[in-house]
């Protein structure tokens, strides 16, 4: 494996195992792997959370919205932009040499002004007929020295042409003078008397062909009228063929309602906009607008994907956005197997136990890899919460053991550490009821219902009383949002070890206290005793719950 980045990531609404978790994982695989591991987060930390990171010291994963693939995990090309002044030839020379159709024009600051494709300078060939095209396009004598091969005599070559027509000083004297106008250029064969009769019509520059050195007088009477002098070995048919093509590409690019791309445009996003644009290459531009590459149709068909292990979950309503695009290299996880596939087998480490940072510390061991204090902590953290401090029916004698063997290694006090934990994580405080609902939010499937499960957790009933009324509103915005059939809110007491069970939506409460016998209504709450759980205790009930009233 090449030393690519990989990102470690948990689900959405993130809770304490699956940030520390990634965290931890991160750090064992950069420890025994090759490749970059990054740990990431697919949304904003809670109270506790950010509690257990503060108090190891251990810095916040960056939030990763979607693990689509990007502009910046394709190739793209780094030729570099092109000057607006460079000839129309030139540009066609770098076209076939670096083997495309397209090329983007930058300005001094590196900004995109424009694009030219091959078909605009076979435009400029096939269907310019305007012999004053040249002075219109404002052509400087340098590009017209270049595209001919030629010499420059006297004269400015960094000067503009930019009045007067193309002129072949062709036919008798008097044809001469009555064709040639004051400031046009004139292409004149290698004779010196016609050479002095186009001069004598003061022009902006000649071209004189099949030559490489010119008569004295000749160029003492183009210094005297200020004439852009300049030979070529090329013949006059040859010479009158090649002008055009000396035009800047300014004059013929695309420079309005330029269609460029940043590196973190989502390629399901590029595409739609591509599939509606004539021409195939695009420029890519940095958040500053400055150009950095250019891509085509054609990259996209071969678009890299982004390497990803998911922690915590293996469900794809929970995954991060963009799943289906990623890379699935692994799946480290506690809960029941969900509905996420990969296109090739993968290393899936799923052990019923209470925390998934229990089968991370399982995994340190079994390559005898040291766990740091503060990796222990923050391992410990994991299994205190997801355990509810050893109190939850998830909670196995193996988490117990893992639990407190970090809590050795990082040198906290169990009890006191987790109540502070809590206690931080039921700081309502402020936060805004959303918030909270979606702070430890997951949604599931049986048959044909969908349904969305909130966790609130809190170390007295004070705390959850606060948010119970209020919470409704969140609900019903839930399940408008998420086109759910039902939402359920469990507002549990960490320490009493119960939890008041509220819901909206098409779900008479009867069957769900068929589910849990011992279970009593108190108000528009169903008191679930000893129910702390929403995988191992309330999921399983629910879903008997629905199997009951299917059954009526």
């Amino acid at each position: 494996m090449d030393n690519k980045d990989i990102w470690v990531v948990g689900h959405k609404n993130p809770d304490t195992d699956s940030v520390c978790s990634a965290i931890s994982y991160a750090n064992f695989k950069n420890l025994t792997s090759e490749g970059n591991y990054i740990p990431k987060k697919a949304g904003e930390i809670n109270n506790e959370t950010a509690f257990v990171l503060d108090y190891f010291d251990v810095e916040e994963p960056a939030t990763v919205e979607s693990v689509g693939t990007q502009i910046k995990d394709i190739d793209i090309r780094q030729n570099k932009g092109i000057d607006s002044h460079l000839s129309l030839k030139r540009a066609w020379d770098l076209m076939n040499e670096l083997d495309v159709v397209t090329l983007p024009v930058v300005d001094d600051n590196g900004r995109v002004e424009g694009i030219i494709v091959n078909g605009d300078i076979a435009y400029s060939y096939m269907n310019v007929i305007d012999n004053s095209i040249l002075s219109q396009a404002r052509t400087q004598y340098k590009n017209i020295i270049e595209t001919l091969n030629g010499k420059l005599i006297c004269g400015n070559e960094h000067a503009y042409f930019v009045k007067g027509k193309v002129c072949v000083a062709s036919g008798s004297r008097d044809t001469i003078k009555s064709e040639i106008e004051k400031d046009d250029l004139i292409i004149s064969g290698n004779i010196k008397e016609r050479q002095l009769i186009a001069l004598d019509q003061n022009p902006s520059c000649m071209v004189v062909c099949c030559a490489t050195k010119l008569d004295k007088e000749v160029i003492d009477k183009a210094n005297e009228i200020d004439c852009v002098l300049l030979t070529t070995e090329y013949d006059t048919f040859t010479a009158a063929r090649l002008i055009n093509q000396s035009m800047p590409v300014k004059y013929f690019m695309t420079k309005d309602n330029l269609v460029m791309f940043d590196r973190d445009d989502y390629i399901d996003e590029v595409k739609d906009v591509t599939s509606r644009i004539r021409h195939r290459d695009f420029p890519v531009v940095d958040e500053q607008l400055h150009y950095v590459g250019m891509f085509s149709r054609r990259h996209l068909l071969g678009k890299g994907r982004k390497s990803i292990i998911l922690v915590d979950h293996n469900e794809k309503s929970q995954a991060v956005d963009g799943i289906n695009e990623a890379e699935i290299l692994e799946i480290i996880d506690h809960h029941r197997i969900g509905s996420l596939e990969t296109i090739s087998p993968i290393v899936f480490r799923n052990y019923p136990l209470g925390c998934t940072a229990t089968i991370i510390y399982k995994l340190y061991k079994e390559h005898n890899v040291e766990i740091e204090p503060k990796i222990a902590g923050i391992m410990c953290a994991a299994i205190l919460s997801d355990t509810l401090m050893f109190r939850s029916p998830t909670c196995t004698d193996y988490d117990k053991e893992v639990g407190e063997e970090l809590a050795r290694i990082a040198g906290i006090d169990i009890e006191k550490f987790a109540l502070s934990m809590f206690e931080a994580g039921s700081d309502f405080g402020e936060k805004p009821i959303e918030e909270i609902f979606y702070t430890d939010f997951k949604t599931f499937a049986a048959s044909d219902i969908v349904f969305g499960v909130s966790q609130v957790s809190a170390v007295t009933d004070n705390q959850l009383n606060s948010v119970k009324d209020k919470i409704y509103p969140a609900m019903k915005q839930a399940a408008l949002d998420k086109k759910l059939d039902m939402v359920f809110v469990m507002l549990t007491n960490i320490i009493d070890q119960n939890t008041k069970l509220i819901h909206i939506g098409d779900m008479d409460m009867k069957y769900v206290r068929m589910s849990f016998p011992d279970s009593v209504m108190e108000g528009d709450a169903l008191i679930l005793d000893k129910v702390v759980s929403r995988k191992k205790q309330l999921i399983p009930g629910l879903m008997e719950a629905f199997s009951l009233r299917d059954g009526n």
